[in-house]
């Protein structure tokens, strides 16, 4: 079982897409892309700097768009008519509205068009308080998971292999990483506010009033959801779920169970891409993957996807 997966927020890079804009058909979708979200992802994609393409409200559509570039890329390079797919998708955080697409939930249009909704949502929600988030590295998890709780911060993201996000308001943070669990580093993260918390209830508002005049269709492959793990089985489930997970923690530990229960044998993750095969290296040792952070990684993740990279 092959199957894709795809980043979250913070995955980009100043000038990634620089390389894509040579495959064919790149740059017309992304300029259809742009309209659907309303952030202009060629120059956010090529020549904004490292603060501004941090902006929530840039960074999500800018990620959606190349896993869906890359993604329909790779399909192109399995050079079969129909193309080979996966045999199933998930997305970390903002990453799940492109695996939905990918799943056949959404058009790629209705894709962007919600995380344009998102962006903006969510970085309206992060304005209203002073909160963040911190990655933690190791430890024991219930003495992590204890100290947050004392702290009154959310675990917001269980990564597994070891990685813990924590968010909430800065004073906590700082208090966190001023006495940290024994076996940890607290790496303070560069984004907005204090994401899959309470503190991004109106984003869930404003994303529930956008899903529901979005028509969703079931999944046409396997997809995990974010929320525990599992396999998701009708479209509009799907998209309640992907509502909720904008102020519900993120269960990838749980994802990755999930993968290795149904036997996993490849993953390929899409631009722009390291974090997640990153984490699939540690928690799931010995299964392929391949990262597709730029054109020249098509042909082993084409290879991996057909079964000649096996």
């Amino acid at each position: 079982m092959i199957i894709t997966v795809f980043p979250g927020q913070g995955a980009q890079t100043p000038g990634f897409l620089e390389p894509w804009l040579a495959v064919p058909g790149v740059r017309e979708r992304l300029e259809r892309y742009s309209a659907d979200s309303g952030v202009d992802l060629i120059a956010a994609g090529t020549e904004w700097d490292a603060d501004r393409i941090r902006d929530t409200q840039v960074a999500q559509p800018l990620i959606v768009a190349a896993s869906l570039l890359s993604y329909a890329a790779l399909l192109d390079a399995t050079a079969m008519t129909p193309p080979t797919t996966p045999d199933g998708v998930a997305g970390h955080s903002v990453g799940e509205i492109a695996a939905l697409v990918a799943a056949g939930v959404l058009s790629d249009d209705d894709g962007m068009r919600l995380v344009g909704i998102r962006g903006r949502a969510m970085a309206d929600a992060a304005a209203a308080a002073q909160t963040g988030m911190s990655a933690i590295i190791g430890g024991d998890r219930d003495a992590v998971l204890a100290r947050l709780d004392e702290l009154e911060l959310t675990p917001a993201n269980h990564n597994g292999a070891g990685q813990i996000v924590a968010a909430g308001t800065l004073d906590a943070l700082e208090a966190l990483a001023a006495s940290p669990v024994a076996g940890t580093r607290v790496i303070p993260l560069q984004v907005a506010g204090a994401f899959h918390t309470r503190f991004m209830a109106p984003a869930v508002d404003a994303l529930r009033d956008a899903a529901a005049r979005i028509e969703a269709s079931d999944p046409t492959l396997t997809l995990w959801s974010n929320s525990d793990g599992a396999p998701v089985a009708a479209g509009r489930p799907a998209l309640h779920l992907l509502v909720a997970q904008v102020a519900s923690p993120v269960r990838w530990d749980l994802a990755m169970e999930s993968f290795a229960a149904h036997e996993v044998t490849g993953i390929i993750e899409l631009a722009p891409a390291g974090t997640l095969t990153g984490l699939a290296k540690r928690a799931l040792r010995g299964v392929p993957t391949v990262a597709v952070k730029t054109p020249d990684d098509l042909a082993a993740a084409a290879a991996l996807l057909t079964g000649e990279g096996a």
